[in-house]
């Protein structure tokens, strides 16, 4: 396409996305769940189709790092978990119409909220095929349209996805506008998406920096993003060692190129002589780099040495800082200034301690005991996610049904006049 082919052609598909999302607002939650099974039964069907149009996109991304290929790469596991999360999705609550804190006022009228859809939502998204189901699935039950782009590595298995999701609408019904998976890989297509408020209401960037820093940046809407995933998991000096050495390894060790990945381990000065030992080994037997400050090189000197821009690093790799702290003060200090306000954790068996991270800490999602992994909507119950905030307006942390919807107010009369 030229550019201005990519103009009309972005015009079009917003213009078709904003009369479906007319038709979606009034959806009936039937009919959205038909689409969704029926959708998750086609990704079931087209399995081997899905699997195939993704080896194309891999074959030809050969110069991709590991952790871009990591989220490009799909499996029949992970094409099951695009089913199971669109069942997931039509199987929760349906928000959409849902009238809270309903209360007479001494006038005589009725003062609610109703919770209502966004309108049309834009996803721009890197590799990682399977946001394309869960994007869909998430802004269909919510009553949302949705313009999704991803990018042109994952063109053939977003497209693949894409004709069983349009297929799931027509089974239910509901336009086939609305959810488009763009057709075009012209760059100039994101440039559409982030200036033209008037087809889309948020658009949500998934991906690199790069990506999430221009359209925050050119963005004529609202953005609902995250910028960096520098996660913690600080060893307390009440910690089970058992606890702290499993949730530590899983927390880097799980999967390198996610947003929750732990990027920096923390460890308690009382309790470092005994966790980091056992701990080291396993992660050089998945082979991690590590990279330690001086007070964790005294415990093992066969590390090379952390650098002050070592604890900003999102690594995205096998690759871990190691700062031995004091005490529990000291952890938090570390984690407000370096920290993304992604997702932290702390392991111990200290309640006074947990709770005081769990309220000091200012992050998306906190954790006691648990892996930083589980930072993710599916796991949260939401069924999927569109994304992991660390803005506070309009949501924070995995947003999911709730967090592509607004609130307008509802008054309910019966001839009250105002004195």
């Amino acid at each position: 396409m030229t550019e201005m082919n990519v103009s009309d052609y972005m015009a079009g598909v917003g213009q078709a996305a904003r009369a479906a999302a007319v038709t979606l607002a009034r959806a009936s939650t039937k009919a959205k769940n038909e689409a969704l099974l029926a959708t998750a039964a086609r990704i079931t069907e087209a399995a081997a189709d899905i699997l195939a149009a993704n080896a194309r996109d891999l074959a030809a991304a050969s110069d991709l790092d590991a952790a871009m290929r990591d989220r490009l790469t799909l499996t029949p596991a992970r094409v099951a978990a695009m089913a199971a999360g669109l069942k997931e999705v039509a199987a929760l609550a349906d928000p959409i119409g849902t009238i809270t804190d309903l209360a007479y006022r001494p006038t005589g009228i009725q003062v609610g909220k109703m919770r209502v859809p966004l309108g049309v939502v834009g996803i721009i998204y890197e590799a990682r095929p399977n946001v394309t189901a869960d994007a869909a699935a998430l802004c269909l039950k919510s009553g949302n349209a949705a313009i999704l782009r991803g990018g042109s590595e994952a063109h053939h298995a977003n497209q693949a996805v894409a004709a069983c999701v349009k297929a799931g609408l027509e089974a239910a019904g509901l336009p086939a506008a609305a959810v488009q998976v763009l057709a075009t890989t012209d760059r100039a297509a994101v440039g559409e998406m982030l200036t033209h408020p008037e087809f889309i209401d948020v658009i949500v960037p998934r991906g690199g920096k790069g990506l999430i820093e221009r359209v925050s940046r050119e963005a004529r809407m609202p953005v609902i993003k995250h910028l960096d995933g520098v996660c913690h998991v600080y060893i307390d000096a009440d910690a089970d060692l058992d606890k702290a050495v499993a949730i530590a390894h899983n927390a880097k060790c799980q999967r390198y190129g996610t947003c929750n990945t732990m990027e920096t381990l923390l460890v308690n000065a009382a309790i470092a002589p005994q966790v980091l030992p056992p701990l080291l080994a396993r992660y050089r037997a998945e082979g991690v780099e590590l990279r330690g400050c001086p007070l964790t090189r005294a415990i093992d000197a066969n590390m090379g040495a952390a650098t002050e821009q070592d604890w900003y690093e999102e690594y995205l790799a096998p690759i871990l800082a190691i700062r031995v702290v004091q005490d529990l003060d000291e952890a938090i200090a570390h984690i407000r200034r370096y920290g993304s306000q992604h997702t932290d954790a702390i392991v111990t068996e200290h309640l006074v301690r947990a709770r005081r991270f769990i309220v000091e800490v200012d992050s998306s999602s906190v954790m006691v005991n648990a892996s930083t992994r589980f930072a993710d909507g599916f796991e949260y119950g939401l069924g999927a996610e569109i994304g992991i905030s660390t803005d506070k307006f309009h949501a924070r942390g995995p947003v999911g049904l709730e967090g592509l919807t607004s609130q307008k107010w509802v008054v309910i009369g019966d001839g009250h006049l105002r004195a």
